[in-house]
């Protein structure tokens, strides 16, 4: 069995989660290579759009540090600016986005804004972004984040990007038109939410962990999805994908 590292795992899990076809709101970090890896495998009509500006129809031909490297501009089907771009988020275009957070909680609302009381925080973070509109107008969104049990609680100290609120038809009630979070995919595992209470579940566990090590670094009472089992391992096709998008290993490894 070939050796992996978790981040090339969290890779293929969240490139797993793109469809072919749709428009993708890519982000940064490991989501740059999960477009790269679904564009490589089940889904090669999928179109990433890029929050500077940056439409394309296929990966950039060198590893990206940031969205705005000159090599993301080369081969770009539209090179115009954020507000474009967010308008598509805007008109109900956006199929599906990729966040993370400092802080989730079990229904999948994230916080990058303040750690502590938002009056007076023991740490203040970078804020949105674009994180709030993605998490409110795309069709539904997937979080890649580390997971730690101070960052997995019960309930996060500041909503920046709304997943499900306080649970069952809180998005219907408040008016988001988006679907909310579809997934999340950690160094521990990947999740799934609830239909009728939204609340978040472990839905697999990666090679290596068990529902006991995964529920330790939770911060609530964490519930099994339907049919949870182990996460597939990466096959070697798989790694050779992710490997030839991140040839120096600086996402992954």
């Amino acid at each position: 069995m070939a050796e992996y590292t978790d981040r090339e795992l969290m890779v293929i899990a969240a490139g797993r989660e793109i469809r072919d076809g749709e428009l993708v709101f890519v982000g940064m970090r490991l989501p740059l290579l999960a477009f790269a890896f679904a564009k490589r495998t089940q889904a090669p009509g999928v179109i990433g759009l890029f929050e500077n500006g940056i439409v394309r129809d296929q990966p950039a031909r060198e590893t990206l540090l940031t969205m705005s490297d000159t090599p993301n501009i080369p081969g770009a089907l539209w090179s115009t600016g954020t507000l474009e771009i967010m308008s598509l988020l805007q008109q109900g275009l956006v199929d599906l986005g990729f966040l993370g957070g400092a802080e989730i909680d079990k229904y999948g609302n994230l916080n990058t804004n303040y750690i502590g009381d938002w009056r007076k925080p023991k740490l203040r973070l970078p804020g949105s972004g674009g994180g709030a509109d993605i998490a409110s107008l795309a069709r539904r969104f997937v979080v890649i984040m580390p997971q730690e049990k101070h960052r997995f609680k019960e309930r996060v100290d500041f909503i920046t990007s709304p997943g499900f609120g306080d649970g069952a038809r809180w998005r219907e009630r408040v008016g988001l038109p988006g679907g909310g979070p579809s997934a999340v995919i950690t160094t521990l595992g990947v999740y799934r939410f609830d239909p009728e209470s939204r609340e978040m579940l472990l839905a697999s566990w990666h090679p290596g962990q068990n529902i006991e090590s995964v529920r330790a670094a939770t911060g609530w009472s964490l519930r099994l999805a339907d049919g949870s089992g182990e996460t597939p391992t990466p096959t070697a096709a798989e790694l050779e994908i992710v490997r030839a998008c991140d040839p120096s290993g600086f996402w992954t490894r």
